[in-house]
Formats: C-alpha cells, structure tokens, sequence
C-alpha cells in the first residue's frame, strides 16, 4: 500500500512540473533582407568586421549565429549572450545569416528567418544573390504528380533589383548540363516531366540587366 501511495505523489508531482519553455525565434534587424551592407569596419583590403543586431527572443539564454558565405559555402558561427556580435567576412560577397535561440533547460531550438545581403566592396553594380532551392531540397525522394511531372522551386533576389532572368539546369549527372531554358524574372517555379526511380541533379544560374551571373550550387533528388 505505501509503494502504490508513492507512485502516486510521484505522479502528482511529475505532472506538476512547469514544462521547459521554449526559445521563441530571433527577430532579425541587421544586415536588412537583400540589402548591401555598407557600415562594415575594414580590417583588411579584402575584408570588413560587421555587426550583426537582432531582437531578443524569450526563454533564451544564449544565441548562436550563423553566417554563410554564398560563394563558396563557407560558414561562420559564433556564440554569445547578448543581440549584437562582430564579425568579420569578405568584401564584395554575398552572404546568408541566421541566428538560432537556445535555452538551458529546453531541448528544442529558435530558428530566425535566413536573410541574405551583400557585404559591401568596391563594386557599384552587384550579382544577384545565388537563387536559394526550395524544392526539392537535396538528398530529398520525391513523388511525380499524375503527369509524370516533378515541381522544381527557388527564390531570387538582387541588390540592384534587376534580375533579368533565371535559367535551369537538371541532369542525371552531377553536373548537369542540360538547359530546360531561360526563364522570365518572375518565375520561381517549372513543372518537369521527369522518369521514376532516378537521381537528378539540378540548379539555376541567375542573370541581371547587366550580365552578371550567379549560380545556386547543384542539388540532387530522387523521383518514385
């Protein structure tokens, strides 16, 4: 009879436990969304110290940034307690950054937006942004629709606001060759008819008003 009554206060004061609350997501405020960065303090001639500022977020204890260069992929990450942090990247590159929110007693995660910008050089006309893969993403397996057709997905965008177009890449090698053709400014997505049970790979070259060029890096997926 006691063993069942401590099994009970047990239980009572399990269920009493406040639950861990959750690190809510950072709001981001500096580097803007598709910006140029151009308050950046030169510590090089190649290269500039830039602080990243967002919002506090509840139930955090420490934020760890993530900035990724989207030229060679390369990433930063650094900890720190507070909304601001220095860091220093390249000039005249585009990067993405993002800041995860953590909790000393929750498991779970904050994840911010991912913004992009350019950290600014001597360049007075930029590339566009490296065209971000929605879907499928890599290593995915995915299912055709009733046509056969698989629906390729990316977003763009660019300093200068001046994306002339977005041309797409996909190949059963992994580096795919084919054209499927150049596509106006405003698409973001193309049906392709594709065969089952196939890895393709795939990615989009974006173009501006003034010839510039950007490359998303190759993707891969499976069909069913």
């Amino acid at each position: 009879m006691k063993k069942i009554l401590g099994l009970v206060v047990l239980f009572l004061w399990a269920c009493g436990k406040d639950d861990p609350k959750i690190p809510e997501p950072a709001i981001l405020v500096f580097p803007a969304q598709n910006s140029q960065c151009t308050t950046g303090v030169e510590v090089s001639p190649t290269a500039s110290r830039v602080d990243f500022i967002w919002n506090p977020s509840k139930n955090t204890d420490i934020y760890e940034i993530e900035v990724k260069n989207l030229f060679n992929n390369s990433t930063q990450t650094a900890a720190t307690s507070s909304t601001t942090i220095g860091i220093t990247i390249a000039k005249g590159t585009p990067f993405s950054w993002r800041v995860t929110s953590k909790s000393n007693e929750a498991q779970k995660l904050g994840i911010s937006q991912t913004w992009l910008f350019y950290n600014a050089g001597s360049e007075t006309t930029y590339a566009p942004f490296p065209a971000q893969i929605v879907s499928p993403f890599s290593g995915a397996t995915v299912a055709r629709d009733g046509n056969g057709d698989v629906l390729l997905k990316w977003t763009g965008a660019d300093v200068d606001n001046d994306i002339s177009g977005f041309e797409v890449f996909l190949d059963i090698t992994d580096q795919p060759a084919t054209s499927l053709g150049m596509l106006s400014s405003g698409t973001r997505e193309l049906n392709v008819p594709l065969d089952a049970n196939t890895v393709y790979y795939w990615k989009v070259i974006t173009t501006d008003l003034e010839g510039n060029t950007s490359d998303s890096g190759t993707y891969s997926f499976k069909t069913q």
